[in-house]
């Protein structure tokens, strides 16, 4: 218990100057922006990594709207009604249900354009157009292709989760006793697990996938979805609000 005390500490060290600096949007800018630059250049060998089969793209990133629910829900119910009023926990998991909403309308976007903008080949040097298969679904069920503007979901939902779970972190700025403490220091723990692994996928997806416009574009609408949400709109009296240590103090 004591050594889960003692990196928990250090943990919350970490992504306290993390969000004071800033680090995590401008990792993904810059990670995005290289990334795509060595997959242009073809300088990274083939992996493990770049099968969209592996273990982690399968079951972490496919489902990592899950997985920041899943983590997130007990950690803001546990730490955040700690001598705090019912009414403050239920601020937060509105913030949880507007990125939940955000995701929801991106992912979905991010679809729809891709079926307005694209048509099915019968391969991948896409010399003959199959003009009866309208749609992305029927063409990748009869075995072909569909190309269409493909915004990388990946780079999208990557840097918003673990932007998003960076943020409501912070919540966690007092100790908790009795049976919240190994809880909470668990799901501290495993949220910032995650963070790190989503990281790494974003690396993993920067280099070996997509277009370059495709993931510039995927990762912008997470920086302005956490941007517009945590930066604008949640310092504004009628929001969700920050989580506690985020709260802005005015000085007479």
């Amino acid at each position: 218990m004591a050594n889960m005390d003692k990196i928990v500490t250090k943990l919350r060290a970490i992504w306290k100057i993390s969000a004071n600096l800033q680090i995590l949007p401008c990792a993904f800018s810059l990670i995005c922006i290289l990334g795509s630059f060595l997959k242009e250049q073809d300088l990274v060998p083939e992996s493990y990594f770049s099968n969209t089969k592996n273990v982690l793209n399968l079951y972490f990133v496919k489902l990592s709207w899950g997985w920041t629910l899943f983590l997130l829900v007990p950690f803001l119910v546990l730490s955040n009604s700690l001598n705090r009023p019912p009414v403050f926990v239920l601020r937060r998991l509105c913030a949880l249900v507007v990125a939940t909403g955000v995701w929801y309308v991106c992912v979905n976007t991010f679809e729809l354009i891709e079926e307005a903008t694209g048509a099915c080949y019968e391969t991948n040097t896409k010399e003959v157009i199959r003009g009866d298969l309208a749609s992305k679904g029927v063409c990748r069920k009869n075995g072909f292709i569909w190309d269409g503007c493909d915004i990388s979901g990946h780079s999208f939902i990557l840097s918003y989760s673990a932007l998003v779970i960076s943020e409501e972190m912070a919540a966690m700025v007092e100790d908790a006793h009795g049976f919240r403490k190994p809880l909470l220091n668990g799901l501290y723990m495993a949220m910032s697990v995650i963070v790190y692994l989503w990281l790494f996928m974003f690396v993993s997806t920067s280099v070996y996938f997509h277009s370059p416009l495709d993931k510039v574009v995927g990762t912008g609408c997470g920086l302005l979805a956490w941007y517009f949400t945590y930066q604008v709109w949640y310092r504004k009296p009628l929001s969700p609000g920050l989580p506690p240590q985020r709260h802005i103090k005015h000085h007479a």
